[in-house]
């Protein structure tokens, strides 16, 4: 398969449903960034009530993700796109179910937060989910900004933070492991903020996952599971000039 963009169609209804439709997982995508930011700023300042806001809020994500999922359903009844158009349609569908997934995940952190509202908060591991939150809410950014511009290349990049967003989890994992050997009485609400720490690792994995559809829309290429080097090697051959002869080695 070519790569493909945005093609203009004779029917002008067809280009406007495609637009309106990517219009809203684009703005599906702000929410959930909304409530990612949100739910770390709840938990890191002991914030319940934001927290609570955050637990509301994911109503709003899940109405969002039952429109988008209509809306390709009737242009797949009434159009049946082909080629890069059904390509489109599929990575739209793929792309709000992971997107609903990090509204679940933020959610989860807003719970998390309103429980651990009144307790004592290590400052330093809280810098550290401050940290990490800040980096997951980028990944989810750049990979919409990706999916708004058909950049594949920009995809692939969000795969590459994924590896600093595991390593930063792992840290922290370790910095609450020893809380609770040092303190025994904290071990009740640390497993809460791992909980909460799981859950922003979890956000870069569906990022991830996003970026994949990107690539599979624009190159024409399922690269789920073929791991990163794989996958930058699948792009770069993609981009090279059509003359040059080391594309089909």
């Amino acid at each position: 398969m070519e790569k493909v963009g945005l093609e203009k169609h004779t029917s002008k209804q067809f280009d406007a449903d495609l637009e309106d439709v990517r219009e809203l997982v684009l703005s599906m995508g702000g929410l959930v960034e909304q409530q990612i930011a949100d739910a770390v700023r709840a938990l890191v300042d002991g914030d319940g009530g934001l927290g609570e806001d955050v637990v509301r809020g994911d109503t709003e994500v899940n109405r969002m993700e039952i429109e988008i999922d209509e809306e390709c359903t009737r242009i797949l009844a009434r159009r049946a796109p082909q080629a890069g158009d059904l390509r489109l349609v599929i990575a739209i569908a793929k792309t709000i179910t992971d997107l609903e997934r990090i509204g679940d995940e933020a959610e989860k952190i807003g719970r998390m937060a309103t429980h651990l509202a009144s307790y004592e908060r290590p400052k330093s591991a809280f810098r550290q989910i401050e940290t990490l939150g800040r980096h997951v809410r980028e990944m989810v950014r750049d990979v919409l900004d990706a999916f708004a511009r058909l950049d594949s290349e920009s995809a692939v990049h969000v795969a590459r933070n994924d590896e600093e967003v595991d390593r930063e989890y792992e840290g922290i994992v370790r910095q609450c492991i020893t809380y609770m050997m040092e303190d025994p009485r904290t071990i009740r609400h640390m497993l809460d903020v791992l909980w909460a720490v799981k859950a922003l690792e979890r956000i870069g994995d569906h990022s991830t996952n996003i970026g994949e559809y990107v690539v599979y829309f624009v190159e024409g290429k399922d690269v789920r599971h073929i791991g990163l080097e794989a996958m930058e090697k699948e792009i770069a051959k993609s981009m090279r000039p059509r003359g040059d002869a080391s594309a089909s080695d």
